[in-house]
């Protein structure tokens, strides 16, 4: 595919599934279409398009055809079947190993969920503390970096760099401590925030809009927030 309408990727402005997939198109050098969203007031082609209503979705257009697929990892691996640039292992158990990651970074996703609808204070640092305890078990995989497995960026890079760019809007919001004992996990977390890919993957103004989307959580997070106009 050399053309550009022949990829569409609906997006979010906030979604880390969406990234994931913007961030390997980028990585392979695939030129693609990116549509934003509110996912609050969703088009009437994009509930017709996505059974599930959630981004990411790619409109893939071959042939005379188009079809949507959805579901990041779906996605992900599409475009590891069909595009060039491979950012999975040629190994089959170095690939599952990889999968798994993948899928524990999901689950972090799920805590950082967690994290950031906290109805109290002590809520809000048990979910900290669960959050490193993840990161620590990430931790114990990590050999000398840069990325994930080494000097290869992988898909686990691509998966694991909007994960930690929460993190940049919420230490400065406050002290979580939660990469405190996992220095070379804090390691990859800055390779990744300076990867091209990885930057380019959100608008410009993603901080503002992440702390809106804290705000209007009104948990234990967003009290911690300085109010509007007053720096943080």
């Amino acid at each position: 595919m050399d053309n550009q309408d022949s990829l569409t990727l609906i997006s979010h402005h906030l979604c880390p599934y969406v990234q994931r997939a913007a961030i390997s198109l980028a990585e392979k050098a695939v030129p693609f279409k990116r549509i934003d969203i509110d996912l609050a007031n969703k088009p009437a082609w994009f509930r017709s398009l996505s059974p599930l209503g959630k981004v990411p979705l790619l409109r893939v257009r071959e042939a005379g055809r188009e079809v949507a697929i959805f579901e990041s990892a779906v996605i992900l691996e599409y475009l590891e079947e069909t595009q060039p640039h491979p950012l999975h292992p040629q190994d089959p158990l170095r690939r599952a190993h990889h999968r798994s990651w993948i899928e524990f970074g999901s689950s972090i996703l799920n805590r950082i969920a967690a994290f950031y609808n906290a109805p109290t204070a002590a809520d809000l640092g048990n979910e900290a503390q669960r959050l490193a305890e993840m990161f620590g078990r990430v931790e114990s995989e990590l050999g000398d970096g840069p990325w994930f497995s080494g000097q290869r960026f992988s898909l686990v890079d691509a998966v694991y760099g909007p994960i930690f760019r929460y993190f940049d809007t919420f230490d400065d919001i406050d002290d979580f401590s939660v990469f405190q004992e996992s220095p070379k996990t804090n390691s990859w977390r800055s390779a990744l925030a300076g990867r091209g890919s990885v930057a380019a993957a959100v608008p410009v103004d993603y901080r503002a809009r992440l702390l809106s989307f804290v705000r209007n959580r009104r948990g234990a997070l967003a009290a911690r927030i300085a109010p509007v106009g007053i720096a943080s």
